[in-house]
């Protein structure tokens, strides 16, 4: 079928009649795609978090990328189809609930002190000050980020609904493909990427080259720590960090553009 057919036929023979031969048949050209998605969500992620169950996750929106792409948006599906993957899997993960209650505590504790800090300061704040805002050793806190940072990787896919037709966005989206943005609802959305590129702007040069290399180049972790010589762990918690400077920052604000 492919080959009597472009793909870009296809797509549109697809929306006319939903032909299930033609819905396997791209089933099967992106299944690694599926699996290309997941590999990327299982990094850092903790030893209870199965690869397998979140490949089975990730098939499902496929499946939901496949009925809702309007090959007219001049969108390509790939770039499409990975942010519906992605979404799918974080929406089966956080049913689960799959984030230890005590870990789920820590990162909020952690997240309110950087928030508090870094409004009063006017820059990042340093571990040393967030450490000693909660009260504790600079090694407890770096063991406390050590714990989280396997969770973090989650917050920075928390959507933003943008209020047309449940349309929304990541924060994840807008640093990975802002071309994938629906043009119906470009200037929300255009707000929405303007702060979130201003907040990863603020953050100290190592956290912003990490989120830029892990997002945008398709670093993993261990590769970014061998570009900014530093160990995986260390790039795992740089990660953490500029997640969570990132949604301290947007917290206050996503309530007032939306």
């Amino acid at each position: 079928m492919g080959k009597s057919k472009n793909e870009e036929e296809l797509w549109r023979l697809y929306k006319k009649n939903k032909d299930p031969e033609i819905r396997d048949f791209f089933v099967k050209q992106y299944a690694p795609l599926v699996k290309y998605v997941a590999g990327k969500v299982a990094i850092g992620m903790p030893n209870n978090v199965e690869f397998d169950d979140l490949v089975g996750f990730g098939v499902f929106g496929l499946f939901d990328a496949i009925e809702k792409f309007n090959p007219d948006k001049h969108v390509k599906f790939k770039t499409y189809a990975v942010t519906r993957i992605r979404g799918s899997i974080f929406d089966e993960l956080r049913s689960i609930d799959w984030v230890p209650r005590s870990v789920r505590q820590k990162t909020r504790e952690v997240e309110e002190t950087i928030r508090k800090l870094e409004a009063s300061l006017g820059r990042a704040a340093t571990d040393e000050e967030i450490a000693k805002e909660m009260r504790i050793d600079i090694r407890d806190f770096q063991n406390i980020m050590l714990k989280i940072s396997g969770t973090s990787v989650l917050s920075l896919n928390e959507v933003w609904y943008t209020g047309e037709d449940n349309d929304r966005i990541s924060i994840v989206e807008s640093i990975e493909s802002p071309s994938a943005l629906n043009p119906d609802t470009i200037v929300e959305k255009e707000e929405i990427k303007r702060v979130i590129i201003e907040a990863i702007n603020e953050l100290p040069d190592k956290e912003k080259k990490v989120l830029v290399l892990y997002y945008y180049e398709d670093l993993t972790l261990k590769e970014i720590g061998e570009v900014l010589k530093v160990t995986e762990s260390r790039i795992s918690q740089l990660h953490t960090k500029a997640i969570m400077r990132l949604r301290a920052k947007l917290s206050n604000v996503k309530r007032g553009i939306l």
